[in-house]
């Protein structure tokens, strides 16, 4: 490893992981109603009623076992009518069995036969779209293939939903407020082992299957890391054959589509991704549940029941998108909430209520900047852990157990700390709605939930202003109330007269306004929390918690270091790589077992190889080549090094350190002789990254990384020795070109400030050497790869607080700091890129406290960067070599590990395997 900074990089390996076994299978090579009672639900059957107006607004409570059962009406798993029976044995629900079991025979057909994979997609034509050959095109094509392989997953879908009914295994409920899945046709093919039959079925059909894999738009339900492990970790389950299902939100237009204006600005336009129906989704118009906002709340004497009423009442209705498992039957589900209102609403108030229920689910993470915008995010935050809970209650009360057996059959894993209202929701169920006491539903929550915690950075834990609790959510804000009042009574025992200890750890915020931290009730809540990166957890334990470590104990907080899928992130990037891969090894076993790529560390040392690896290597580069030029009108160097930092913009991120740096290289060019520019290492410097709408500073680095790229790529001076990219609208599906096409991977974020990252791990996965700093994930990136392959430099976590210190309060002039980026900044201020007082805001960030130390560190960065040149520049061989190593040195970084990990220390579950043969 090279490492360059002010102190030494100590790298402790502190981790066991464990791994399961899988099956195996060759790649292909390719391009890339209401089920519980509500006063407000829809009017009467049978005729008219005499409606009492004094109870308008009143809930009616029917306690859940004598609900009626939760009718299908499309697919689904079956439940008997009898309570607690989930055998089925010898009982066929409807009808009569011998018709309805030749009609299912009916339709399976040979799954590798292009002529009849072909008739189920032509099946599609005629009556799903109700077309035919003569008006067909791509996107039709591709709704009718879409829907084709639809029906295999919703095959393995209701195969898995009937084993683990009857089953009834111990199921995980992963909560995220983001799932990034990217395009699902390509995913579900490789998935299924169809992606050759229905690529030549679609040749003799007449269209090319990439054209159809173009068709489809990325769902817009996600915006960075978060959503995009949920998503690979939801594949991982259905491929470990984990029962358990994702629960998350049906954004209507995701966060936004990001333009580039003229100016180099970004411009957020909505994206309506909904916009041409979604295949993928199957509407559960029959699952719908009441949400309820506002109203009052009155408390039922000598008891902790309380009755809430009155109000806003919606309805959160579920649609379903099928994730298959890799060699496997099973399949897991993805369960999304869209707000509608309420069959029966009141006309008179049809303009405020509708409305305000419609924008429930219209946006992620609506702009919070404003009072109204933290009131929607409170909204679709309870919309959708109420509708999940009552979903999975439904569920767990078929089994006809009592209460205190839910956390034998139920785990729920908070991702970050969106669902956290989710604490307080089952508690308001338990007690106001099944009557059990405080004691007892405590008791039972504090078993269910487990908390991952996704940033060290005090400002980015979640808070919200006790009013908007007051205002929306009165019954919860009790509880709230109730659960801080016992645990400062804990807090109290253990310390007894520490009232700053007692002030730091309070779930309430005491000040004006007063918050709750969202952080804290959701570590009181659950039973384990963890980190997601090994140098992360350190720093969660002996930071930010450290007093709940200190209450709680260290065996209460764990780590799990996230993962990625190889199936997308190496079989479905870069299938030759993968191609490969299978042919050294002679069978596909890694797809499922990634460290078996340990076993090709040699082939470094094969020339052969090397040569096939770097052929794949320039291809992709050259496919991402093409992709600039056609869209951006942007030449490139493919012979250059593509240096890609591909991320959301944010100032601890530093994408200015890595922009301030191709300013300093420009200015070098610049300054340099024609015949020393023949010796200044060719780089190509690519972005890609969305800024949140209301985040100034993190919106003017993109508009001047467009406006350096305008500068630079049109300057005759520099030519292709040095490139700039910024790639607007990033997106998984980009991802998936830039990735395999990447020669380094930069990440640059202050030393702990990283939680882990995982662009990191796709990265490095492919291929691509790590140019970053003792940051998240970089640790074990660095371990693993082995001391050489990479390249770290800057500050260390110990010395960070130090250096900001003295950036504060004993500051120094920027030139003694770093005379290169006193140059790179007159450079900006001259007006080089345009009106240099635009970039003030952002310039005087690192003039003034340098929170994130970008001065400090720049001319480390500077350093590291001239010895991966030339490493790059006069040893390609040894280069080549590195790329290899670390890309066979990552098996530790799959999602698979990290749900195994996440299975054996936290959840306690067993797999539960679809059998081939499902009766």
């Amino acid at each position: 490893m090279v490492y360059i900074g002010s102190g030494d990089a100590k790298l402790g390996r502190a981790r066991s992981r464990s791994h399961s076994s899988h099956g195996s299978r060759t790649p292909s090579l390719h391009q890339p109603g209401l089920s519980r009672r509500s006063s407000m639900s829809a009017g009467h059957p049978g005729g008219l009623k005499q409606v009492d107006t004094t109870q308008i607004g009143i809930p009616v409570i029917t306690p859940r076992k004598e609900r009626p059962g939760h009718v299908r009406s499309l697919t689904g798993s079956y439940f008997p009518a009898q309570k607690g029976v989930v055998t089925m044995e010898d009982e066929w629900p409807i009808g009569d069995e011998k018709t309805w079991k030749t009609a299912l025979k009916a339709m399976d057909f040979d799954h590798e036969d292009d002529q009849e994979v072909a008739n189920t997609v032509v099946r599609h034509v005629t009556t799903s779209l109700a077309r035919q050959a003569y008006n067909m095109d791509n996107i039709a094509a591709y709704h009718a293939t879409a829907l084709s392989v639809r029906d295999r997953l919703l095959e393995r879908w209701n195969e898995t939903a009937l084993h683990h009914t009857k089953k009834a295994p111990k199921r995980v409920y992963y909560f995220s407020i983001e799932w990034l899945i990217g395009r699902s046709l390509d995913n579900a093919v490789l998935n299924l082992g169809l992606r050759n039959t229905y690529e030549n079925a679609s040749q003799k059909l007449g269209f090319n299957f990439e054209d159809l894999l173009n068709e489809e738009r990325d769902a817009g339900l996600g915006n960075g890391g978060l959503g995009r492990l949920a998503a690979c970790y939801i594949d991982s389950m259905a491929t470990l054959n984990i029962p358990g299902w994702g629960y998350g939100l049906r954004y209507n237009y995701g966060i936004f589509k990001q333009l580039i204006s003229s100016t180099g600005e970004q411009l957020e336009a909505p994206d309506p991704w909904l916009d041409r129906e979604n295949p993928w989704e199957i509407g559960r118009l029959d699952v719908a549940y009441p949400i309820r906002f506002y109203g009052r709340v009155e408390n039922v004497p000598s008891s902790d029941k309380a009755v809430w009423s009155g109000g806003m009442e919606c309805l959160a209705v579920a649609y379903d998108t099928p994730i298959p498992g890799f060699n496997t039957k099973n399949c897991a589900n993805i369960r999304l909430w869209s707000a509608k209102p309420v069959q029966g609403f009141d006309l008179n108030s049809f303009n405020g209520e509708y409305r305000e229920v419609e924008n429930i689910t219209r946006v992620l993470y609506p702009n919070d900047n404003m009072y109204a915008g933290k009131k929607l995010r409170i909204m679709q935050q309870y919309l959708w852990v109420s509708a999940s809970l009552q979903d999975i209650l439904r569920r767990f009360t078929k089994l006809d157990l009592p209460w205190t057996a839910l956390p034998d059959y139920v785990c729920i894993q908070m991702n970050d700390t969106h669902p956290t209202l989710a604490i307080p929701e089952l508690m308001r169920i338990l007690m106001d709605e099944e009557e059990l006491s405080y004691e007892d539903a405590w008791k039972i929550t504090t078993k269910v939930f487990a908390y991952t915690n996704h940033t060290v950075l005090p400002e980015a834990l979640e808070r919200w202003q006790i009013d908007l609790f007051e205002s929306l959510l009165p019954r919860h804000l009790q509880i709230i109330y109730k659960i801080n009042y016992d645990f400062m009574q804990a807090v109290a025992k253990r310390w007894p007269g520490d009232a700053d200890r007692m002030r730091r750890m309070s779930i309430i915020e005491e000040g004006s306004p007063k918050y709750v931290r969202m952080a804290y009730l959701a570590i009181v809540g659950s039973f384990k929390v963890n980190g997601v990166a090994e140098l992360h957890s350190q720093l969660l334990q002996a930071t930010i918690f450290k007093d709940f470590v200190e209450f709680k104990g260290r065996d209460f907080f764990t780590n799990v270091t996230n993962g990625i899928t190889p199936r997308r992130w190496l079989l479905q990037c870069n299938p030759q790589f993968a191609a490969l891969i299978t042919h050294t090894l002679g069978n596909d076993h890694w797809l499922t077992h990634l460290k078996t790529l340990k076993q090709l560390l040699p082939m470094a040392e094969n020339e052969e190889f090397r040569k096939a690896f770097t052929s794949i290597k320039m291809e992709n580069k050259q496919r991402l080549a093409e992709l600039v030029e056609a869209e951006l009108g942007i030449t490139l160097n493919i012979d250059s090094i593509f240096m890609t930092q591909i991320k959301r913009l944010h100032e601890y991120k530093r994408q200015t350190l890595n922009l301030f740096a191709v300013i300093y290289r420009y200015l070098r060019i610049k300054n340099a002789s024609p015949e020393d520019r023949k010796k200044i290492a060719k780089h190509t410097a690519i972005f890609a990254g969305k800024a949140a709408p209301g985040y100034y500073i993190a919106k003017l680095t993109i508009r001047l990384i467009n406006n350096v790229a305008r500068v630079v790529n049109n300057d005759p001076d520099v030519g292709d020795i040095l490139k700039v990219v910024f790639i607007p609208d990033y997106s998984v599906s980009i991802a998936e070109v830039l990735v395999p096409a990447s020669d380094v991977s930069v990440q640059i974020s202050t030393a702990g400030t990283e939680a882990s990252g995982t662009s990191n791990m796709k990265l490095a996965l492919n291929g691509a050497l790590l140019l970053g700093t003792v940051d998240g994930a970089n640790v074990e990136i660095a371990e693993d790869a082995g001391e050489d392959q990479s390249f770290l430099f800057g500050h260390l976590n110990e010395q960070v607080e130090g250096v900001r210190f003295t950036n504060s309060y004993q500051p120094t002039p920027l030139e003694q700091r770093s005379p290169e980026l006193a140059e790179v900044f007159k450079a900006i201020e001259g007006g080089i890129f345009g009106d240099g007082h635009t970039y003030d805001p952002l310039l005087k960030t690192v003039y003034e406290h340098d929170h994130y130390l970008v001065s400090n560190d720049f001319g480390s960065y500077l350093a590291a960067e001239k010895l991966m040149d030339e490493t790059y520049d006069n040893n390609r061989t040894e280069w080549v070599k590195k790329s290899i190593i670390t890309a066979f040195n990552m098996g530790d970084f799959s999602s698979d590990r990290s749900v195994q990990d996440y299975a054996d220390g936290i959840w306690s579950v067993e797999p539960c395997e679809v059998p081939e043969t499902v009766v």
